[in-house]
C-alpha cells in the first residue's frame, strides 16, 4: 500500500509522533493505571498534564503575562456567539460590531453576531469572489464599536492575512486563527482575544483554544450562559464545567512535539517552503488554477481548480489510488482543496506536487 498523506481541512492530520505516544499511553498513562480518557479532571494527574500543555503553549506563542488561555469547547462557531455575550457589555446600547468578511468562515461570524448586536460590514471581498483581503485604508469602521473581528485564514476559501489589522484606539481586534495558530509567529500583544479550533493545527475536534487579554474578562452579558463566560472558565483555570480533557492531553502532546522541532519559528520556515512547492506546481501549468491574489495566499489551506472540471472525478480517483487522501473542495466553491498543516511533511506535498505534474503531462 502507498503512504497514505491526509490533505483533511479538519479534523485533519496530526504528527505521527504524537499519535504513537498516544496509543502507548492509550491503557496506562505514565503509570497511573488509567487512561488519560478515565481520569478526573480534577485529579493530580490531569492536573499536571493540563498545566504543561498551557505552560506549553504559553511559551510556543510567547503568550503575555496578562493574557489568559482558556481551553473550551463549542469549536469556532460556539465562540461566534460567545464573543459577543463576553465582549458587549464594555459598550452602551445600541452596541456596534465591525467586521471584515474575507470568506466564509467570517461570513459565519458576521451571521452570528448579528443576533446579539448590530455588526457593521466594515470591508468585504465578496464582491470578487473572496480572492484577496480589503486594502486597510478602504475599511469603513465604527465610532466606539465593541471590537472588531477578523478571520485571520480562511479555511475554505484559502485567503490569510500578511498583516496585523489596526482598529481604533480602545477597540479590541478580535481574531479567529482557527486554521493557521502555531504555523506562523504572532504577535499576541496586539490583539484583544485570539480563538481557534483545534481540530486543524492543534488536536482532535472538542477543543477550542481562546486568549484573551485580562482586562476584557468582565464584561460579559447577563445572557451568557456561566459555562461560557470567560471571567468564570479563567478563574476556574478551564474547569467550571468537566473540561474536553482527551483532547487537552492530545493538544498538550502536540505542544511539547512542536518545542522539540525547534517551535513555531522553525514551523514557519517549514509551512513557507511546503507551500512554495505547491504554489509552484499550480502556477507553472494553465492545466491548474488558483484564484487567489499572491498577496494573501494562504499557507495552509490551497484550494485550485482543474481548467477541465469533467475531470475532477478522474483526479480524485486517482489521487486515492496513490493514497493522497481528502482533496475534495469543500461543497461550497468546488474545485479542489489540499490543507498542509504543520503535521503535513514536506514529503507529502511533494508527493502531490508529482501526482499534479504526472496527472496534467497524462
Amino acid at each position: 500500500m502507498n503512504q497514505v498523506f491526509n490533505f483533511s481541512a479538519g479534523p485533519a492530520v496530526l504528527p505521527k509522533e504524537v499519535l504513537q505516544q498516544a496509543a502507548s499511553e492509550m491503557l496506562d498513562w505514565q503509570g497511573s493505571g488509567m487512561s488519560v480518557m478515565e481520569m478526573s479532571h480534577r485529579g493530580p494527574e490531569f492536573i499536571s498534564i493540563y498545566r504543561q500543555a498551557e505552560a506549553d503553549l504559553r511559551e510556543l506563542l510567547a503568550v503575555p503575562a496578562n493574557y489568559r488561555i482558556l481551553f473550551m469547547q463549542g469549536g469556532g462557531l460556539g465562540q461566534n456567539a460567545i464573543i459577543p455575550m463576553n465582549l458587549l457589555g464594555r459598550v452602551r446600547e445600541p452596541a456596534v460590531i465591525d467586521f471584515v468578511h474575507t470568506g466564509s468562515w467570517s461570513g459565519k461570524s458576521v451571521k452570528e453576531a448579528a443576533r446579539y448586536a448590530e455588526v457593521n460590514v466594515a470591508a468585504s471581498s465578496q464582491a470578487g469572489g473572496f480572492v484577496s483581503v480589503p486594502a486597510p485604508e478602504s475599511w469603513q469602521l465604527s465610532d466606539g464599536a465593541a471590537y472588531l473581528h477578523v478571520c485571520t485564514n480562511e479555511t475554505i476559501d484559502g485567503v490569510e492575512y500578511n498583516f496585523v489589522p489596526q482598529p481604533p484606539a480602545g477597540v479590541p481586534l478580535v481574531a479567529d486563527m482557527s486554521s493557521h495558530i502555531l504555523s506562523r509567529r504572532i504577535d499576541v500583544s496586539q490583539y484583544g482575544v485570539i480563538f481557534a479550533g483545534a481540530q486543524k493545527n492543534i488536536g482532535p475536534a472538542g477543543l477550542t483554544l481562546v486568549i484573551v487579554r485580562e482586562d476584557l474578562l468582565d464584561y460579559a452579558l447577563p445572557i451568557c450562559p456561566s459555562a461560557f463566560n470567560w471571567k468564570n472558565v479563567a478563574e476556574h483555570e478551564s474547569m467550571f464545567n468537566t473540561p474536553p480533557t482527551y483532547a487537552i492531553y492530545i493538544a498538550g502532546l502536540v505542544f511539547a512535539h512542536l518545542k522539540a522541532q525547534g517551535g513555531v519559528a522553525a514551523m514557519e520556515a517549514r509551512n513557507i517552503e511546503k507551500a512554495r512547492l505547491l504554489y509552484e506546481a499550480l502556477d507553472c501549468d494553465d492545466f491548474y488554477a488558483n484564484h487567489v491574489d499572491e498577496s494573501c495566499r494562504s499557507r495552509m489551506n490551497i484550494p485550485f481548480y482543474l481548467r477541465d472540471e469533467s475531470l475532477n472525478e478522474a483526479f480524485l480517483a486517482g489521487a486515492k489510488a496513490r493514497g493522497l487522501l481528502q482533496l475534495k473542495g469543500h461543497k461550497s466553491v468546488g474545485g479542489m482543496r489540499a490543507s498542509i498543516y504543520n503535521a503535513m511533511p514536506i514529503e507529502g506535498v511533494q508527493a502531490l506536487v508529482d501526482y499534479l505534474n504526472e496527472f496534467a503531462g497524462r
